[in-house]
C-alpha cells in the first residue's frame, strides 16, 4: 500500500480482501479522517469498470470520538446470546461485536438506500474493517464538503429541496441519518451532493430518539443554507415528514 496511517493493522484488515478479490489495486491518499472511520482514495482493481474508489476504514472502537452512542445503538439488536452477554460485560470481545454493529449498520443502510435513488455513494463490497464505496472526486481530490462551498439563493434553493427529498425518502425506508449536516454532504453540483456517514443512522420503528434527531438533521442544514438567503421553518418541516411517515 502507498499510504500506511497510524492504525495500519485496520487498514490491513480491512482492505486486504478488496486487494485479494481485485477490487483495489493500492491507497493513492488519505480523503478524510472522521469520528469512526478514515476514507482513501484508491486505484480501483481489474474487477471494477472505474478508475477510482473510496475505502472507508472503520477505527478500532478505542480511536472513536462517537460520544452518547446509546442514542444511536437502541433498538440495534443482536440475536446471538454470547454476542449479548460480551457485549453487556464490556469485554474485549465485546467491544468488538459493538464496533461490528456500527460497519454492518452502514453497509446495510447504504445496500438499502442507493438501489431506491438516493443521492448516497453506491456500496461496492464489504470486509471485516470496513466497506468499499464509489469514489466522489477525480485523482486531484475528493468533491468539496458543502460547508465549504458558496452558493448562490437559487443554487441554496434547489440543493436544499433535494436534501429534504432525500430525507423523506430514507425516512419511508425507516431510515433516519441522525448526523447529518454540512460537513457530511459531498457538493457534486448545484442542483445535488451526495450524502455519505450513515454508521449512525436510526430505524425510527425502534428507536425512541429518532425524531429528536431527525429534527436536528434538518436544523443542520436549515441553519446552513439560511446564510445564503434560503429559510425553512426545520420543526414544521419536521413535523410534517414524521407525520407522513407514522400514516398508515
Amino acid at each position: 500500500m502507498e499510504h500506511r496511517p497510524l492504525h495500519t493493522e485496520t487498514l490491513d484488515d480491512a482492505l486486504e480482501p478488496f486487494v485479494e478479490d481485485g477490487l483495489i489495486e493500492s491507497v493513492l491518499f488519505p480523503v478524510k479522517s472522521g469520528k469512526e472511520a478514515t476514507v482513501y482514495c484508491c486505484r480501483a482493481g481489474p474487477r471494477l469498470k472505474v478508475d477510482l474508489v473510496a475505502a472507508k476504514v472503520y477505527k478500532a472502537r478505542v480511536f472513536r470520538s462517537f460520544r452518547d452512542d446509546a442514542v444511536y445503538r437502541e433498538g440495534r439488536v443482536s440475536l446471538n446470546a454470547r454476542d449479548r452477554r460480551a457485549s453487556a460485560k464490556h469485554t474485549t470481545y465485546g467491544h468488538k461485536v459493538q464496533s461490528s454493529l456500527w460497519t454492518n449498520h452502514e453497509w446495510e443502510v447504504l445496500k438499502t438506500l442507493y438501489p431506491v435513488g438516493a443521492d448516497v455513494p453506491e456500496p461496492l463490497a464489504q470486509s471485516p474493517g470496513g466497506i468499499l464505496l464509489e469514489f466522489a472526486g477525480d485523482a486531484d481530490g475528493a468533491a468539496p464538503v458543502l460547508k465549504d462551498v458558496r452558493l448562490t439563493t437559487t443554487e441554496a434553493e434547489t440543493l436544499f429541496e433535494r436534501l429534504l427529498d432525500n430525507v423523506q425518502l430514507w425516512l419511508a425506508y425507516n431510515i433516519v441519518h441522525a448526523d447529518l449536516s454540512p460537513y457530511n454532504v459531498l457538493y457534486r453540483g448545484e442542483s445535488y451532493g451526495t450524502v455519505i456517514d450513515f454508521p449512525q443512522a436510526v430505524d425510527p420503528r425502534f428507536n425512541t430518539n429518532a425524531f429528536q434527531l431527525l429534527l436536528r438533521d434538518i436544523e443542520n442544514l436549515a441553519r446552513f443554507f439560511e446564510r445564503f438567503g434560503v429559510s425553512k421553518d426545520a420543526f414544521r418541516l419536521a413535523e410534517r415528514y414524521w407525520s407522513d411517515w407514522e400514516r398508515p
